[in-house]
This record gives C-alpha cells, structure tokens and sequence, in this order.
C-alpha cells in the first residue's frame, strides 16, 4: 500500500509540473485534465514495466515518449509548434519519474 501511495504521490507531483505551464497559457480544460491524468498514470507504468533489460533511468523517458505519441500526433495536426515541447515534457518527466521510483521506491 505504501508503494501504491507513493507511485501516486509521484503521478501528482509530475502532473502538477506538467500542467502550471498550460494553466499559465489558460489552455483548455480538457487538454489540462488530459495531461494531469496522463502523468498521474505514467509512473505505474515506468515503475512496474520491464523493458528489454533496458537502464533502468533509460526506461522512464523511452516509455513516456512512447505513451505520449498518440497524443503528440494528434495534437500536431492542429498546432505543429507544440509538438517539440509536448515530447521533451514526456522524456523529461519519464526520465524524473524512472529516476525518483528508482531511488526512494
């Protein structure tokens, strides 16, 4: 259980990191909901997942560029500029979330 609460902890902390910038851009409701809860869910992912023997801080940023994809496209056919920010916040934020569950998990 204390795994689970702080794998949470750790999902609310990168969401709020992702999501200041959009509130300060007054961005849409639903793309801020969206991002929160893509990395409220993300580090249950990157921290149970096993991929290939991968390095483990290698893992977080591969797997949270990968999940963000569908996304990423998705949003590049409306606005090309912010396809750059949006995958490095998805690599930045898996490499953190990989690098904290690895250290205190």
């Amino acid at each position: 259980m204390k795994e689970f609460l702080f794998t949470l902890l750790i999902g609310v902390v990168a969401g709020i990191i992702d999501v200041l910038p959009m509130i300060k851009m007054k961005l849409d409701k639903y793309a801020i909901i969206s991002a929160f809860t893509f990395y409220l869910i993300l580090p249950f992912i990157i921290l149970n997942v096993d991929l290939f023997g991968l390095i483990w801080w290698l893992k977080g940023g591969i797997v949270g560029l990968a999940l963000a994809l569908p996304t990423i496209i998705l949003v590049a056919k409306e606005e090309k500029n912010s396809v750059p920010p949006m995958a490095l916040m998805s690599i930045l934020l898996g490499t953190l979330i990989s690098i904290v569950g690895h250290y205190i998990i």
